[in-house]
C-alpha cells in the first residue's frame, strides 16, 4: 500500500494572508511542517498541493526550493485537488495535513497511519471528536473513498474540506484515535497573530531544536502557560465564518474600530455572521465577497442612494467626469452650477459652500455661524458629526450626549478649553432651548429638523421665531432628512427657513459630495475666517449631484419613498397586532424604524437580522426607503418578517430567545435628543 501525505497549503488566507511563509526563528511555517512531517516513517511520499491561482506560483516555486514535490490545482474545489495529486502518485491512501500546522508529531502521524492499515477502514482520524490540540490534526483516508465522496457530493463545503462529506456520511467506515488526555482546547495551528504570537514562543523555548514532540508541549504548558496566548479563541472558530467576516478581523488588527464609520460595524448588526464587506451593488442588492446576494432592508449606504445603488445615469455623469479629469488646477464649473441650483430649490439661501462630508459640512456651518455670529457658545438638539466642536458638549457633564450617542463615548482628544461652549436640548423642549439662550450666551441654534419624533406646539417656528428675536444664527442639519421627504430641505414643508441649512448623503447618490447653504450676511462671513480643503474642488462630487437632483425632480423620487415608508411602517404595526407584541413606531416616512417595548429588544433586533440574512436579507429595525425597494421585494421582506415576528411572539411568552440566536447579542445603536 502506497501513503503519501498532501500538505494542503496556499498563500491566500482571508484571516491571515501567507501564513504558511511567516517566519519562525527564520525558518517559515511551511519549512518547519514539511522537515517534522519528514520525520514519519510511515509516509512514503510528501506533496504540497497548491493553487492554480497566480498568487500561489510564489509557493509553488519556494516548495520545491526546499527540495520538495508541489503540485496545483482548484482553489475552491480541494477534493478535487486531492483526488488529482492521489492518481498522479499512485496513492492507495492520504494523509491529510494542512499546511498552518507547524507542530504536526510524526509519531503522531506514524500512530494513525498503523490504525488505519491495521483496522482497515476508509477514514481514520484524531480528529472526530477531537482529543488532541488544534493544529495536530491528522486524517487518513483511503483514496477510493475519496473518489467516492467527489461522486456523491457537489455541496461547496464539502469540496473545499475534503473530508467533510466522509466524515458525516454513513457510508464509510471511520475510526478515530483519541490522547491520552483530552488537549483538544490547546491551538497549535496558525489562523490569526495571536497564533502565530503562540508558536513563536513555542519554538523560541526549545530553539534551535525543532522536532520536539507533543508530550513535551503538553509539559510546557502545564509548567508554562502564560506562552500560549491564543487559548481565547476556540478549536475551529472560523472554519465556518464567512469571507467577510475573517477580513473584519484582520481589519479590527491594523485599523482602529474596523471600519472608518460606526454605523457600519457589523457588531451592529449581527456579530460573527454579518457579511461586513461586499463586492459589488445594484439597486437594493449587495453581492458579499463569496457573491451571496443580497437585498438590502437596511442602511442603503447610511441614506446615501435613495435611487439604488450604481444608478446608471449618476454613474455616467460620474464616469464622464472622471475621464476629463476629476482635478485639476482650474475649478470645475459643476460647483457653479450646483450652488445655483441649490439656492434656486431655496430661495431664503443666497450662498453655497461645499465639502464632501457630513461631519465637515457641519464644521464648516458652525466655523460661519461662529465668525457671524461673533459668539462661540452653541446650543444644539441632534446628531451633527464627530468634530471637537460637537463633543465638546460632553466636556463640562459626560452624560450630556449619553441619551444620545453611543455608550461610552469619551471626550479625549477634544481640547479642554471648549468646556461651556456647547450645550444640548431635547427636541420639541422649547423651555430647555429658552433657558440656554437667556442663561448662556447662546450665539447659534443647530439642530436636525425632524428625526424620530414631529414637532409639536409649532416647536419649530417657535425655535425660528426665538432666534431672530435674540440675533441668534439659526442652522437645520438635513443632512439625513435632505432630499427625502420632498425635493430639497424638510423645512420647506414646515415653511420654517433657518439662516444655514447643510445637506450630503442623499444629494449625491453614493458620490461624496455635502452643501452648506445659507443667507448673504450670515455666508460672507466665511471670508472672515479660514475654510478651505484641495480636495473640496474634485468635479466627481457636484456632477453626481447635479443628476442625481435632475432624477429626483424628474420622477419625484420622494413621492415614492415616502409612500412605501408609510406603508412599511402600517405593516410592521400589523404584524405586531396579529402575533401580540408590543412595538414602537419612529422615524421620518422614508427613514422608519421600529423597536420592541421588551427587554430583550437588542436580541430581538439580532435575531431578525439572523434569520433574514439566510433568506438573503440585510435587514435590523430600520429601512432607508431607496426607489428600488418595489413591492416585490418587500412582499417576500414582510413574509419572512411574519415567521420571525411569531418566533419573537413565542419567546415573549416564555422560550429562550438565547437558544435562538447563533451569537452574541448586536451592540446598541444610536440613542437621539430627537
Amino acid at each position: 500500500m502506497k501513503i503519501i501525505a498532501i500538505i494542503q497549503a496556499r498563500l491566500n488566507s482571508s484571516r491571515l494572508p501567507n501564513k504558511v511563509i511567516k517566519k519562525i526563528n527564520n525558518k517559515t511555517v511551511l519549512e518547519i511542517l514539511l522537515n517534522r512531517v519528514s520525520k514519519s516513517n510511515k509516509i512514503d511520499e510528501i506533496i504540497v498541493a497548491t493553487t492554480t491561482s497566480k498568487i500561489d506560483q510564489k509557493l509553488l516555486d519556494y516548495t520545491k526550493s526546499l527540495g520538495f514535490k508541489c503540485e496545483t490545482g482548484s482553489e475552491n474545489n480541494v477534493l478535487k485537488r486531492f483526488i488529482d495529486v492521489a492518481k498522479k502518485y499512485k496513492a492507495d491512501a492520504v494523509v491529510r495535513i494542512t499546511g498552518d500546522c507547524p507542530l504536526v508529531d510524526p509519531a503522531v502521524v506514524d500512530q494513525c497511519i498503523d490504525g488505519f492499515i491495521k483496522s482497515k477502514v476508509d477514514y481514520y482520524t484524531n480528529t472526530f471528536p477531537p482529543t488532541f490540540p488544534d493544529g495536530l490534526d491528522v486524517e487518513v483516508i483511503k483514496v477510493s473513498a475519496l473518489r467516492k465522496s467527489y461522486k456523491m457530493t457537489n455541496n461547496k463545503y464539502d469540496l473545499e474540506h475534503v473530508t467533510s462529506f466522509i466524515r458525516k456520511s454513513k457510508l464509510f467506515l471511520k475510526i478515530n484515535m483519541r490522547n491520552t488526555r483530552d488537549m483538544s482546547f490547546l491551538r497549535l495551528t496558525l489562523d490569526n497573530f495571536k497564533d502565530l504570537e503562540t508558536l513563536r514562543n513555542i519554538f523560541n523555548f526549545f530553539s534551535p531544536n525543532i522536532y520536539f514532540n507533543l508530550k513535551k508541549i503538553e509539559k510546557l504548558y502545564s509548567n508554562y502557560s502564560n506562552i500560549f496566548t491564543n487559548l481565547n479563541f476556540s478549536r475551529n472558530y472560523g472554519s465556518n465564518m464567512n469571507k467577510g467576516q475573517k477580513l473584519w478581523y484582520r481589519a479590527k488588527r491594523i485599523i482602529p474600530g474596523g471600519s472608518m464609520l460606526l454605523s457600519k460595524n457589523p457588531d451592529r448588526f449581527l456579530p460573527e455572521n454579518w457579511p461586513v464587506y461586499y463586492k459589488k451593488a445594484k439597486g437594493c442588492e449587495i453581492w458579499d465577497l463569496e457573491n451571496n446576494k443580497f437585498y438590502d432592508i437596511a442602511t442603503m449606504g447610511l441614506g446615501t442612494n435613495v435611487l439604488g445603488y450604481s444608478n446608471y445615469y449618476v454613474d455616467q455623469s460620474v464616469t464622464k467626469a472622471v475621464k476629463e479629469s476629476n482635478l485639476s488646477s482650474l475649478n470645475c464649473p459643476e460647483e457653479v452650477l450646483l450652488a445655483e441650483k441649490l439656492v434656486d430649490l431655496h430661495p431664503w439661501a443666497d450662498m453655497v459652500r461645499f465639502a464632501r462630508t457630513g461631519g465637515e459640512a457641519n464644521a464648516i456651518a458652525i466655523r460661519i455661524a461662529r465668525a457671524a455670529s461673533n459668539k462661540d457658545n452653541v446650543a444644539i438638539c441632534g446628531y451633527h458629526g464627530w468634530h471637537d466642536w460637537y463633543l465638546s458638549a460632553n466636556l463640562e457633564n459626560k452624560k450630556n450626549l449619553n441619551n444620545h450617542l453611543l455608550k461610552g463615548l469619551e471626550t479625549n482628544g477634544v481640547p479642554k478649553n471648549l468646556k461651556k461652549t456647547v450645550y444640548t436640548f431635547n427636541y420639541n423642549c422649547f423651555d430647555q432651548l429658552k433657558y440656554l439662550v437667556n442663561n448662556k450666551n447662546i450665539g447659534v441654534i443647530k439642530m436636525e429638523v425632524e428625526r424620530n419624533v414631529k414637532p409639536k406646539n409649532n416647536f419649530l417656528k417657535r425655535v425660528r421665531r426665538l432666534a431672530t428675536e435674540k440675533g441668534i444664527i439659526l442652522i437645520f442639519d438635513e443632512c439625513t432628512s435632505g432630499f427625502r421627504q420632498n425635493l430639497g430641505g424638510l423645512h420647506k414643508i414646515y415653511k420654517v427657513d433657518p439662516d444655514i441649512a447643510i445637506f450630503g448623503k442623499a444629494l449625491g447618490n453614493g458620490y461624496g459630495i455635502t452643501a452648506v447653504i445659507g443667507r448673504k450676511n450670515v455666508m460672507e462671513a466665511a471670508q472672515k475666517t479660514f475654510i478651505s480643503s484641495t480636495f473640496w474642488t474634485e468635479r466627481i462630487g457636484p456632477c453626481a449631484a447635479l443628476k442625481t437632483i435632475e432624477i429626483m425632480e424628474k420622477n419625484k423620487t420622494w413621492e415614492f419613498i415616502n409612500k412605501t415608508g408609510l406603508m412599511i411602517k402600517e405593516k410592521w404595526l400589523k404584524l405586531a397586532k396579529k402575533h401580540k407584541l408590543k412595538i414602537e413606531i419612529f422615524g421620518i416616512t422614508s427613514l422608519p424604524s421600529f423597536k420592541f417595548k421588551s427587554e430583550n429588544n437588542l436580541a430581538y433586533k439580532t435575531f431578525i437580522s439572523q434569520e433574514m440574512l439566510k433568506k438573503g436579507f440585510l435587514a435590523a429595525n430600520s429601512i432607508y426607503v431607496c426607489t428600488s425597494h418595489n413591492s416585490k421585494i418587500l412582499n417576500q421582506y414582510f413574509k419572512n418578517l411574519d415567521k420571525i415576528f411569531k418566533l419573537i411572539a413565542d419567546c415573549e411568552q416564555g422560550k429562550d430567545i438565547f437558544e435562538l440566536l447563533d451569537g452574541p447579542v448586536c451592540e446598541d445603536g444610536f440613542q437621539r435628543l430627537n
